[in-house]
């Protein structure tokens, strides 16, 4: 079992979106404060993107943060049966735009979510999260056919070439609703406890989290785990490779170690 001092922690903010921007500085400004440097953003393609805003992300994209598609709209217009109203009541709202679709219409979205970022200058993603964490009705095995080399679901983060999956706990902090606030702290809890078994964590940020009850969980949990790694570093082969990141409080003094990371944010 590992020591906290020892979990791999992927850390990754979610719905970035022209509207979301200015939450998601501050909550950059916290993760760098708190050092964390390899943050994985979720950009939403599909919205009204300003030629500006455009630019805040080729700055962050420079800066060493990882860009990753993360559906087109985040958002939906019809549901897609009664499994999908209840998915939305308990989890998701009204953002899982994939439990929408058929699978052709799945892969269609997320072909479009790839080619956006190309066409706007930035490197192509090689990470696709699904709004909600929630794939829809499509094989794993078609996964292949599309750009992306990992999705990452509720449950761990897949490999797009093999179909494997590596189960990694989550933790995430979005109480917007009273009844809310004791669910995600027992998953909190119980998910803690597993990254110790696992080695691995996964911390998922939105952009209202410092405004909710939820606030100084999240700041507790960035203060206590310590080291921060890529997707990049869940290898194939189960190499479990990371970015040593325990002390610096500065991030680009922070001691960098083990090939296969990007640069580090400033």
């Amino acid at each position: 079992m590992s020591s906290v001092e020892d979990i791999r922690t992927l850390v990754s903010v979610h719905d970035v979106m022209p509207e979301t921007l200015p939450r998601v500085e501050r909550i950059l400004d916290l993760l760098a404060t708190e050092g964390v440097n390899a943050v994985t953003l979720l950009v939403v393609p599909g919205l009204d993107w300003s030629s500006e805003q455009i630019d805040w992300l080729r700055r962050h994209e420079a800066r060493g943060y990882e860009l990753a598609g993360h559906g087109w709209l985040h958002r939906v217009a019809t549901y897609g049966g009664l499994r999908h109203r209840l998915h939305a009541w308990f989890l998701s709202r009204n953002v899982a735009e994939h439990l929408a679709l058929d699978a052709d219409g799945i892969l269609n979205l997320m072909s479009r979510c790839h080619a956006w970022f190309r066409a706007h200058g930035l490197r192509a993603p090689t990470l696709y999260v699904p709004p909600a964490w929630a794939m829809g009705a499509i094989p794993r095995n078609a996964l292949a056919e599309l750009p992306f080399l990992r999705y990452e679901i509720f449950s761990g983060v897949l490999s797009g070439q093999t179909g494997r999956l590596y189960p990694i706990p989550m933790l995430g902090y979005e109480a917007d609703r009273a009844w809310r606030i004791p669910v995600i702290r027992i998953w909190n809890h119980f998910n803690r406890h597993r990254s110790r078994r696992r080695g691995w964590l996964r911390i998922g940020i939105h952009p209202q989290d410092l405004d909710l009850a939820l606030a100084e969980d999240l700041r507790r949990d960035l203060r206590r785990f310590r080291l921060h790694a890529d997707y990049a570093a869940i290898d194939e082969d189960g190499d479990q490779r990371y970015r040593l990141l325990m002390s610096a409080s500065r991030p680009r003094v922070a001691d960098s170690t083990i090939s296969n990371t990007r640069s580090n944010p400033p």
